[in-house]
């Protein structure tokens, strides 16, 4: 079952923590990788108007486990990277959010929500995304190519002397 999954950073070494995260998410079994989107840099959205600007990219996978186990990898790789939640939508070491595991729907669930419920009117998430599998839809929501026509995409701009590397 292929998995997307978004992330993000706006503080600290912004970069050298993506590439972390990406080389921690496949450090253990049941997800195999396939491929990792350009980094953008991005405008914030929401919290507070002092921050700084995020670093975001998508990741592609093929995962044996279930949701929530990978919800669990993704939270765990969150607390190694120092992520604090303190305020929503505040600056974080790092975010890593499930936007999608297959078809699967879970209607705001305690823990989980899948679809990721505003992954489809974020241009952060979604333009990343096109550039990894443009034909990717989201449950519920449509094609991400006509998602992204309806976003203001000014925000998202691409980071090209940054690149993320697949695990080894």
């Amino acid at each position: 079952m292929k998995a997307v999954l978004a992330l993000g950073s706006n503080l600290g070494r912004r970069f050298q923590t993506l590439q972390g995260a990406v080389d921690a998410l496949f450090d253990a079994p049941g997800l195999d990788y396939i491929a990792v989107s350009p980094v953008y840099e991005t405008d914030p959205v929401g919290g507070p108007d002092d921050q700084r600007p995020y670093l975001n990219a998508i990741v592609l996978a093929d995962t044996t486990v279930d949701a929530y186990t990978l919800l669990e990898r993704a939270q765990s790789v969150e607390t190694a990277f120092g992520r604090v939640r303190e305020e929503r939508w505040g600056p974080r070491t790092l975010d890593v959010d499930l936007i999608a595991v297959g078809d699967l729907v879970c209607a705001e669930e305690p823990q989980l929500t899948l679809p990721h419920p505003r992954a489809h009117e974020r241009a952060f998430v979604l333009v990343p995304w096109s550039q990894v599998d443009p034909d990717a839809e989201i449950p519920g929501h449509g094609s991400i190519q006509a998602l992204l026509d309806g976003l203001d995409k000014q925000g998202v701009r691409l980071r090209g002397d940054l690149k993320l590397q697949g695990p080894a």
